[in-house]
C-alpha cells in the first residue's frame, strides 16, 4: 500500500461492529486484526494497528486450510499473532468472508479467490474490437454469485459512437447492474463513477487485458501506481500491466481499491443452483412453467420457450446461461469424482506384511 503515507486505522480499512463481534474469540487469545493488502507466492502483506508488515500463515493454519481458497486473499481479515522482533508476522486464522469475487482456478479444479470482503465489483470492458456481451455476462454472474454489487464500466467511450446502446444492452441482461460510459483519455464520466466510491468501501477492478483498468486506477489515484501497456492496434489485445493483486487507499474518498491482473478466462466457481439464482430473469420465467421440473425442451406450457419464441428472452442470453450452467454441472461432477477417489484412498487398508515363514537358522 503506497498511498496515503500514513498508516490507516482499522476502521478506515473497513473494520465494522460485525467484524469486531466475530473477532472476540481471537482477541481473548491475544491476537490482533489485520487486513490483507497484497499476495505473494508464500506470504502476503497486511496492515494492522501496529503498521504494515509481511506475514505468513502458521503451520496449524496451513494444515487446516484444506484448499487454495482457504488461504488469505487480498481483502481478507485475519487474526495475527504479533511479534515486533520477528522478520515476518504469523497469521493464525481467517475471518469469515462477507463477499468474494472468485473463479475456478485455471490451473486446476479448485476455487481461486480473486478478492474478498468487497462492496462493489467494477467490471471494465473496452469499447473497441474486444467488446463481447457474453464476457460481460460472465463477469456479472461471478460478481453476483459472490454477493457484491456490480457496475460495468464501458471504457474507451471515445472509440465508440454506440456507448449508450451498449449500456442499454447490459441493463437488459437482468443482473441489476449499472453501466457507465467512461472516456479515460479525456477524463469524461468519472463523476458518475465517484458516486459508487466512498470512505472504507472496498472496490475491485476486474476485466480482460487491454480494457484500460490500470489507466482508470492511475486517474483515480492521481499518479502512475500501475504501469500502463499499449494495446496492439491489429487485434485490440492488451498486455498485462498488473502483475499481482494489491489494495490501495484512494486519496480524497478514502475508498479501498483492489486492482487485479487482466484475466484471459473466467469460469465461474458456482453450483447449478447459484447460476440459476444469478440469472434472475430466466429463473423467474422457469417459475411460470407448467411443470416444476421443466427442462425447457419439449414440455407443454413452457414459459421459457414461449419467451424465446416471442423475443421476450434473448436467445444469445439464454444460450450463455446454458453454457455457464453446463460448466457448473461439469465442475460438480469432477469434484464428486475427486472426492470419491480421495475417500477411497483414505479408507484403503495398507497391505498386510508377508508372514515370516523362516526362522533364523532354517525353515519352519
Amino acid at each position: 500500500m503506497t498511498a496515503p503515507r500514513a498508516i490507516p486505522t482499522i476502521e478506515e480499512l473497513g473494520w465494522t461492529p460485525e467484524l469486531k463481534e466475530a473477532f472476540k474469540p481471537f482477541a481473548l487469545r491475544g491476537l490482533i486484526p489485520a487486513r490483507i493488502i497484497a499476495e505473494h507466492r508464500m506470504a502476503c502483506d497486511l496492515v494492522c494497528a501496529r503498521g504494515e508488515f509481511t506475514a505468513e500463515v502458521s503451520g496449524n493454519f496451513r494444515k487446516a486450510a484444506g484448499s487454495k481458497a482457504g488461504f488469505p486473499a487480498v481483502g481478507d481479515w485475519v487474526a495475527l499473532s504479533f511479534d515486533p522482533a520477528a522478520r515476518r508476522q504469523t497469521i493464525q486464522a481467517l475471518l469469515p468472508r462477507r463477499t468474494r469475487l472468485s473463479r475456478k482456478d485455471p490451473g486446476g479444479e479448485d476455487e481461486q479467490v480473486i478478492a474478498a470482503n468487497i462492496d462493489t465489483v467494477f467490471i471494465v470492458i473496452g469499447l473497441d474490437a474486444t467488446y463481447n456481451l457474453a464476457r460481460v455476462e460472465r463477469y456479472l454472474a461471478a460478481a453476483c454469485a459472490g454477493g457484491a454489487e456490480a457496475v460495468v464500466i464501458l471504457n474507451k467511450a471515445d472509440l465508440a459512437a454506440d456507448a449508450a446502446l451498449k449500456a442499454k444492452e447490459i441493463d437488459a441482461l437482468g443482473f441489476g447492474a449499472k453501466a457507465l460510459a467512461l472516456d479515460s483519455l479525456n477524463m469524461k464520466g468519472y463523476e458518475a463513477l465517484a458516486a459508487h466510491i466512498g470512505p472504507a468501501r472496498t472496490i475491485v477492478f476486474a476485466g480482460s487485458s487491454g480494457a484500460g483498468k490500470s489507466t482508470i486506477i492511475n486517474n483515480l489515484l492521481g499518479r502512475s501506481a500501475q504501469l500502463t501497456g499499449k494495446v496492439r492496434e491489429a487485434d485490440s489485445k492488451g498486455r498485462h500491466t498488473t502483475t499481482g493483486r494489491r489494495m490501495f487507499v484512494l486519496p480524497g474518498s478514502g475508498a479501498l481499491l483492489i486492482d487485479t491482473p487482466g484475466m484471459r478466462g473466467l469460469e465461474l466457481w458456482a453450483g447449478e443452483q447459484t447460476v440459476d439464482e444469478t440469472f434472475e430473469d430466466i429463473q423467474a420465467l422457469a417459475g411460470q412453467c407448467r411443470f416444476d421440473n421443466c427442462s425447457h425442451s419439449n414440455e407443454p406450457s413452457c414459459a421459457v420457450r414461449e419467451a424465446l419464441a416471442s423475443g421476450k428472452l434473448d436467445r444469445a442470453h439464454y444460450g450463455n446461461y446454458l453454457k455457464i450452467r453446463k460448466e457448473a454441472a461439469g465442475l460438480k461432477a469432477r469434484m464428486e469424482i475427486a472426492e470419491r477417489l480421495k475417500n477411497k484412498t483414505a479408507n484403503k487398508r495398507p497391505p498386510e506384511k508377508p508372514k515370516d515363514t523362516f526362522r533364523r537358522g532354517g525353515r519352519l
